[in-house]
């Protein structure tokens, strides 16, 4: 999930824009700003709570293991039984095809299910054995039975595994043994019910199935009847074959009505030539008659012209050869004639078979048109009839099968572990110890949730940007070292004399990593001093336009941190090369003197009201050099008129042109008014939570009061969070702090890259 970003409004005080600054994106949980479950939130609750729930978690544990060997031992048993999923009945009707007649009864498949589980927990298995066992066991009963014995199906979806618990070993092994001899019964009389089931089923299924068939063997023979068929199949082969015959037997009879027509019109032209020429057609040289005449017309002809060579024209002798051949012609063109009478008529013939077959083939197709339509019927009365059959065929042999199996008195249920001998269930330390270590984490989870919502405190950054609605500036981690500053105000009458009190300022300093005093050879190692470090920089960046030059740091309650924040706040920034002056304006109970170790003679008091100027005041930091401070001086009466005064406000001018930075150290916001009187004359103002000190709604109160005297509030502080997650510079901070023996071995490790000479490269 994408970080939130806030919205960063923008503050305008004297002509300049105030820019908050941006921050890190926070991974948000399911909840949000929503309203939702923060699961983050929650996680950091149980962790600072862990004690909390660790305490309960041990009590609760405690106690159940506690009453767990205290308690009378109890004696469990338990057998597997071997069920069978599917009953004979289910078998027979998932036999049967889909169709069947609608008024079938498609049973589901019992297996072992919750309906089952339940059955076998019923008063008529659990009935008969409670009263047999009560001349025994008075206190046996249906109730007691049901509620003690245990039915949960094994890994294998057909195995049960049954178990019972009681104080009394006799009872269990008693109720074990006539409970598994009651499952063993109860599934042969099941197994004989659903047999006797079947049997009824199929027996109501017969007559059906048997008017069925017949009325489709009734429809079978009518149809044939009707049509006069035996087979489709086979007529309309016999009906394809007579098609071919017909068509071929068309074909020669066109043929020949082609050949004898282009032979009339042969013979007629060759008539209507004669006497030039003779008739040479193909019929004239098949007749016998006309061949003879043909071969006197050749023989005159030649007499003829052998005569012509010897008389002239005109001789009684040519003239009767002449005569002769006139007479044979007339003769063949009468036989020539006769002929074409012979082919015309058997053109007329052919005509009269063409058109007969052609009839006959129309015929045919009509009748295997008519046969495709009426094979479709025969063959889905066949096909019904075949189905009507096999099922009758099937339900006689599924009766057979059970009147076999009705006489069996075989139970189709097994037991696969006999019932055990009950023994003392060691499980119930275990399981009460494991029970107790459960609701002791929840209840210990719900204690330490509910004592953090009853105690209402912040304890993380989070929880701080989501009540405030500010950016946060800054995350001061917890650094235990800063406990020993604490102890200075104590044992500040301990100190014979300020430099006492300086050294020890120095000695916890340098722990802390705040000392440039230090070896300038090494990087500070300090997530502490990074964080202020960071605080500073983001300080700088608030302004769009000008730099910030006074802020006030307060807090809601004293002991958040806010002088602390305030003292290495202006140490970091003053070892960045600024002239800071802090001011501590807490004119109650001044502190900042006794953890820099400076004289409180003369200070802020004595300043706004006596006629002194202000550098007579100020103390340069004998740990930093451009750290100057001004301590609260002698205690006022009144210390609000004297910060409220017109003097005050003119102080704090010259001080803003004085130095880079000027950091006010106010006394806490809730009950006084110090800091709102003259927290508007500045920049604006930092807020310092103390992360585990602080509540809720006494920082809500606080922003609500500060709204209205019109504060520009520049963001947040959290301080003190221990769970700060700064090793991001660890291994940053590590190669800069490494001795010189330690980087030279990382340079050959080839882990750093070697040094390039720039002077080459210019």
């Amino acid at each position: 999930m994408q970080g939130q970003q806030y919205p960063q409004p923008e503050l305008v005080k004297d002509g300049r824009r105030f820019q908050w600054l941006p921050n890190a994106p926070m991974v948000s949980s399911s909840g949000g700003d929503e309203g939702g479950l923060n699961l983050g939130q929650v996680f950091s609750t149980l962790r600072r709570r862990i004690p909390v729930i660790l305490g309960v978690t041990t009590v609760v544990t405690s106690a159940a293991v506690l009453k767990a060997m205290t308690s009378t031992p109890i004696y469990q048993g338990a057998f597997d039984i071997l069920t069978k999923p599917v009953t004979v009945e289910t078998e027979v009707i998932s036999s049967v095809p889909q169709t069947l007649s609608s008024k079938e009864q498609q049973q589901p498949e019992k297996g072992v299910d919750a309906t089952k589980l339940q059955l076998l927990k019923s008063p008529k298995i659990l009935s008969p054995i409670a009263k047999e066992l009560q001349a025994k066991y008075p206190d046996v009963n249906y109730g007691m039975l049901a509620a003690g014995l245990k039915v949960t199906p094994g890994t294998a979806t057909e195995i049960l595994n049954v178990s019972f618990q009681d104080k009394d070993p006799g009872k269990v092994a008693a109720i074990l043994k006539l409970t598994a001899q009651a499952y063993i019964d109860y599934s042969l009389e099941e197994r004989l019910a659903d047999v006797k089931q079947g049997i009824e089923f199929v027996d109501t299924q017969l007559p059906q199935l048997r008017n069925r068939v017949e009325a489709l063997q009734d429809e079978l023979q009518t149809f044939r009847q009707q049509f006069n068929l035996i087979d489709p199949e086979s007529t309309s082969k016999v009906l394809s074959d007579q098609k071919g015959a017909i068509g071929q037997q068309r074909l020669d009879t066109q043929i020949r009505l082609n050949e004898a027509q282009a032979l009339y019109v042969d013979l007629s032209r060759q008539i209507a030539e004669l006497p030039s020429e003779s008739v040479s057609a193909s019929a004239t040289r098949e007749n016998t008659r006309y061949q003879a005449l043909l071969t006197q017309l050749l023989d005159i002809r030649s007499q003829i012209a052998k005569e012509s060579s010897v008389f002239r024209d005109g001789t009684a002798d040519i003239q009767v050869l002449k005569d002769q051949q006139q007479n044979l012609l007339a003769l063949l063109g009468r036989e020539g004639r006769q002929v074409q009478t012979e082919v015309a008529s058997r053109i007329r013939e052919l005509e009269a078979r063409n058109r007969i077959l052609t009839q006959a083939e129309n015929d045919l197709n009509q009748q295997i048109k008519q046969l495709s339509v009426v094979s479709r019927r025969y063959a889905d009365i066949q096909r019904e009839l075949k189905i009507a059959t096999d099922n009758l065929n099937q339900f006689l042999a599924k009766r057979e099968a059970l009147r076999i199996d009705a006489g069996q008195r075989k139970a189709p249920w097994q037991i696969l572990t006999p019932p055990t001998d009950p023994i003392p269930s060691s499980a119930n330390t275990k399981r009460s110890a494991m029970l107790g270590v459960i609701l002791g984490v929840l209840l210990g989870v719900g204690v330490a949730l509910l004592l953090d919502k009853i105690s209402n405190i912040l304890h993380s950054p989070e929880e701080v940007k989501d009540v405030s609605k500010l950016p946060i500036l800054g995350v001061i981690p917890y650094n235990p070292e800063l406990t020993e500053l604490e102890k200075i105000d104590a044992a500040a009458g301990r100190f014979s004399s300020v430099a006492d009190v300086l050294g020890f300022v120095q000695q916890v300093s340098q722990k802390i990593g705040l000392n440039n005093n230090a070896a300038k050879s090494h990087y500070t190692t300090s997530p502490f001093l990074e964080a202020f470090r960071s605080l500073y920089a983001n300080i700088r960046l608030l302004s769009s336009d000008t730099q910030v030059r006074s802020i006030v740091i307060s807090s809601c309650t004293a002991g958040e941190g806010k002088s602390t924040t305030s003292v290495y706040l202006a140490q970091t920034a003053a070892a960045l090369g600024q002239r800071v002056l802090l001011v501590d304006t807490d004119l109650r109970l001044p502190q900042l003197h006794n953890r820099l170790g400076l004289m409180n003679s003369y200070g802020l008091s004595n300043l706004i009201s006596l006629d002194l100027d202000f550098e007579q005041v100020v103390q340069q930091s004998p740990i930093e050099e451009n750290l100057f401070v001004m301590t609260a001086g002698q205690i006022p009466p009144d210390p609000t008129k004297l910060l409220s005064s017109q003097k005050m406000q003119r102080l704090m001018e010259q001080f803003k042109e004085a130095y880079d930075l000027v950091i006010y150290d106010t006394p806490p916001l809730l009950g006084l008014a110090d800091a709102k009187l003259f927290a508007a004359k500045t920049d604006g103002i930092i807020l310092v939570v103390g992360l585990g000190k602080v509540k809720s709604a006494a920082l809500t109160q606080i922003l609500e009061g500060l709204k209205q005297f019109n504060v520009s509030i520049l963001g947040a502080v959290a301080n003190g969070a221990k769970d700060y997650k700064a090793n991001l510079y660890d291994s940053y901070y590590r190669y800069y702090n490494a001795s010189e023996k330690e980087s030279t071995a990382l340079l050959e490790d080839d882990i750093v890259p070697p040094a390039i000479d720039l002077s080459k490269h210019n």
